[in-house]
């Protein structure tokens, strides 16, 4: 067994490698912060049947935690990891996914976990055919949480890069960048706007038109249940970062998602009963997000303003699946959205953040953000500054890939004993 002293060494907000025993206790850490059930959504024999897009990290891997607590779905996870090799450790998502598989087993919860590319057609027929053998041909719930650089179309074999750039004329910001000793600095940066198909090219990658596909696969199958629900997660932010966000290629592709579930809603009320919408989550610090120029910034001041009073994913995902499975009422904007955000868009904390984004300088920074919050927040996302955790230990960092056969096994030895 390949055991080693891993230390943080990072890129930026990339890091190099990941520590197994950091991210397994991360995911326990996000368990317990979940809600237990309330006795209405408490999960009476099997669960309902879920499939989660993206469930490793993030807001994704937050539905998975929050589904298998809150409400007990079995299913399955989609993501895409990359195992250990001999120089590198495996991803951040690669340990989290065997960590929430343990969960899920001893929660007695039947979770088959793949990992492969979502977009493919060859995934799509994996997932259809785990429905179709292992959980009775019915498939209840569908959260869509994809963050990816590329997508190949499988009907035409194209392959689509999305981009992070305003729209229309260059975007100059403040953002938030960490030196290698840790020293935090507010810089400007200048990002040029969109060209050519640049739109087209995030929006075939980031928008709707995958997430449709998943439907309309799984639908062909005859595997949706009746009253069938499905969410794509989605977020809209702050007047502050939103001409590189909202009103930029990536604002394009959320709008194109948001599109594509009042198109699905409207089928899938006609054909099984069902519901899809888009789901608005508040701010965090995902490996996504800390790659969009002032998203750094404005989450670091953001928890300066509200401390503990940010509410993390795996809370706000909680609340998205009592709505999603009835426990309570679909509360939806005037635009069909449900807003998981709205503790964020408070006139009154925006307002705050944005008079401490106009003073914040280097010099003053350390004074309006939780800089130590947030630069821990950021090594968490792969393992390290998690508390109990012993970094001066080898560690074993060939962790295997959940077996997708054991669960059911182990499932049903518990749920008959």
């Amino acid at each position: 067994m390949n055991e080693r002293v891993l230390t943080p060494r990072s890129r930026g907000f990339l890091f190099l490698d990941s520590h197994p025993a950091g991210c397994a206790q991360s995911v326990a850490d996000m368990w317990d912060a979940c809600p237990a059930p309330t006795p209405a959504g408490a999960p009476d024999g099997d669960g309902p049947v879920a499939l989660v897009v993206g469930s490793s990290a993030g807001y994704g891997l937050a539905a998975t935690l929050a589904g298998l607590k809150r409400v007990g779905i079995r299913g399955i996870g989609v993501s895409f990891e990359k195992g250990p090799t001999e120089r590198r450790t495996a991803t951040a998502g690669w340990y989290r996914t065997a960590a929430t598989a343990d969960l899920a087993r001893a929660a007695g919860r039947d979770l088959v976990l793949l990992n492969g590319d979502a977009f493919s057609d060859s995934m799509k027929d994996q997932v259809a055919d785990l429905v179709e053998r292992r959980f009775g041909g019915r498939l209840d719930h569908l959260v869509y949480s994809v963050a990816a650089p590329r997508r190949t179309d499988p009907a035409t074999g194209t392959t689509y890069a999305s981009v992070l750039k305003p729209i229309g004329r260059p975007d100059r910001t403040k953002t938030l960048v960490f030196d290698e000793e840790g020293v935090p600095e507010v810089r400007e940066v200048e990002t040029a706007p969109a060209e050519g198909d640049d739109v087209e090219q995030t929006v075939a990658v980031m928008g709707g038109a995958d997430w449709e596909r998943w439907i309309d696969h799984l639908a062909a199958r005859g595997l949706l249940a009746e009253g069938f629900t499905t969410a794509a997660l989605s977020y809209i932010g702050s007047s502050l970062t939103a001409a590189i966000y909202r009103q930029g290629t990536i604002g394009a592709a959320k709008a194109h998602l948001e599109a594509t579930a009042r198109t699905l809603n409207e089928r899938l009320g006609t054909t099984v009963g069902g519901r899809a919408v888009t789901s608005v989550n508040g701010a965090a610090v995902t490996q996504s997000s800390t790659a969009i120029p002032g998203i750094a910034l404005y989450t670091g001041l953001l928890r300066g303003v509200l401390g503990e009073g940010l509410v993390p994913p795996v809370r706000q995902l909680a609340a998205l699946w009592d709505q999603l499975t009835g426990v309570a009422p679909l509360d939806l904007d005037a635009e069909g959205r449900v807003r998981l955000d709205t503790w964020e868009l408070t006139d009154g904390v925006q307002a705050a953040v944005a008079e401490r984004w106009k003073t914040a300088t280097t010099a003053t920074i350390a004074d309006l953000a939780d800089l130590d919050w947030f630069s821990a927040e950021v090594r968490r996302l792969y393992g390290f500054s998690v508390p109990g955790i012993d970094y001066a230990a080898p560690v074993a960092t060939d962790v295997p890939w959940p077996d997708p056969t054991s669960h059911a096994r182990d499932a049903g030895t518990r749920a008959g004993s």
